[in-house]
């Protein structure tokens, strides 16, 4: 996991990166909850979502949002945090050229940026949401939603509510052509404690699932 720095919008940006030793690797962005509440690239369960991504054969980036270890510049409500992710994105293309899949995963205030980076980004194939903060933020640019993708939330989250959730992906199941896989994970809080190896269990079972149907899609295009 060499640590990279790479240019954002308000200065340099730390991140972890492994690189795929498979041609045409598939890339995976991980996104950290929010700033100002302790979230960091190092979060266990970004941590090991990364680590499911390496596993899989994908070339994986997390990063420091800005303000967060050695990322240069301060938290910006949402917007520069969105920025820092589409550069990282834009590092992670400009490294893989040839890349054969893109996909974006954010956990907590993470997963609020990457569904607004999907919106951005007509590249992304799918996403992985984990504890989306559904009753916090507004989803509502989600329309239409342009990709299909994976959400993981915890039966027991005190901070979400899984009714906000659970609406939330109906909503964007309603929309043509897409398909959020909604996993509930029982006993399981807002941070995963004590889960996290069921939380990468689903999103293992996710990836092997959806990498095989975007590449037989493309096939039959």
């Amino acid at each position: 996991m060499p640590e990279v720095i790479f240019n954002g919008p308000d200065g340099r940006l730390e991140g972890r990166y492994h690189h795929s030793n498979e041609p045409n690797a598939p890339i995976a962005l991980v996104l950290h909850p929010h700033p100002q509440q302790g979230g960091t690239m190092n979060n266990r369960v970004v941590f090991e979502v990364y680590q499911t991504f390496v596993k899989k054969g994908f070339s994986t980036l997390r990063f420091n949002f800005r303000g967060v270890g050695r990322s240069q510049g301060e938290y910006d409500e949402g917007m520069g945090e969105l920025s820092d992710a589409a550069s990282a994105l834009d590092w992670m293309q400009s490294t893989n050229p040839d890349a054969s899949q893109c996909w974006v995963s954010g956990f907590s205030f993470g997963a609020w940026i990457c569904m607004q980076l999907l919106m951005r980004r007509p590249e992304i194939d799918s996403f992985v949401a984990l504890s989306p903060p559904a009753d916090e933020y507004d989803f509502a640019f989600l329309a239409p939603c342009p990709a299909s993708g994976l959400f993981v939330h915890g039966v027991n989250d005190s901070m979400v509510p899984g009714d906000s959730v659970q609406a939330l992906a109906k909503k964007l199941e309603a929309q043509r052509k897409i398909k959020v896989d909604l996993r509930l994970l029982d006993g399981a809080n807002h941070f995963f404690h004590n889960k996290v190896e069921e939380l990468t269990d689903n999103v293992n079972d996710y990836l092997e699932k959806q990498m095989q149907a975007i590449e037989a899609a493309r096939q039959n295009n």
